[in-house]
């Protein structure tokens, strides 16, 4: 029996850029203009909680996208598995702009906030499991490129492993006290922007440059 052919992940990263980036542009569209032009400074300033959700929001699924980015430079293969679970990461991500709309109602109306944070970090955790399983199975199936040494793979692992930890504490402290959730993701979007051990310098071999002058008399 023939060994089936690999498929490239390329085709699954464009349409995950796709969807992340709609997902993103979709955010702005909850920041609605204040009705009342006579006192405009007073009403795009209490409309704050809009761009607190917008802020965060968009970070985060920045932040994703980064992210996967860096988890596809070292998967070399996307069976059906990957992109089942591909899919299901994609629907969690298009539904962000609904629970960041949910949250700047419920900050805006003083109502509700718990349930708001509650439901936007509770999204984003859900978010990050599907991305440490995605990871996980990758690494279980020896679907990762040979550039990839173990300590580079096992510094990844803890990262988004630590991921999923952080929003899991956001999500419980924000039933608890709202703003102090919100706090820890902010503060988790912030960690995250930084670059990941292991990211760079391993996704192939290093080039040289040709020299220069040889074989001129």
């Amino acid at each position: 029996m023939e060994d089936q052919p690999e498929r490239s992940p390329r085709r699954l990263e464009f349409v995950s850029d796709g969807v992340i980036a709609i997902a993103a542009t979709l955010l702005v569209l909850e920041i609605r203009p204040p009705g009342d032009s006579r006192h405009l400074l007073h009403g795009l300033g209490a409309l704050w909680p809009s761009y607190l959700a917008y802020i965060t929001t968009f970070l985060l699924i920045g932040n994703i996208w980064a992210n996967h980015h860096v988890m596809f430079d070292h998967i070399r293969h996307a069976d059906r598995a990957i992109l089942f679970l591909n899919t299901l990461l994609l629907m969690v991500i298009a539904f962000l702009p609904f629970t960041a709309s949910v949250l700047a109602d419920a900050f805006r109306d003083g109502e509700g906030e718990r349930v708001a944070v509650v439901l936007n970090a509770a999204t984003f955790t859900v978010a990050a499991v599907i991305f440490n399983i995605i990871w996980w199975y990758a690494r279980r199936r020896h679907l990762l490129r040979a550039s990839l040494d173990t300590a580079g793979a096992r510094a990844i692992t803890r990262r988004f492993g630590l991921g999923v930890i952080w929003l899991a504490v956001g999500t419980v402290a924000g039933g608890l006290i709202p703003v102090l959730g919100t706090a820890v993701i902010i503060a988790f979007i912030v960690f995250y922007w930084l670059p990941i051990s292991g990211e760079l310098g391993m996704a192939g071999p290093p080039r040289t440059a040709a020299p220069r002058g040889r074989g001129r008399t």
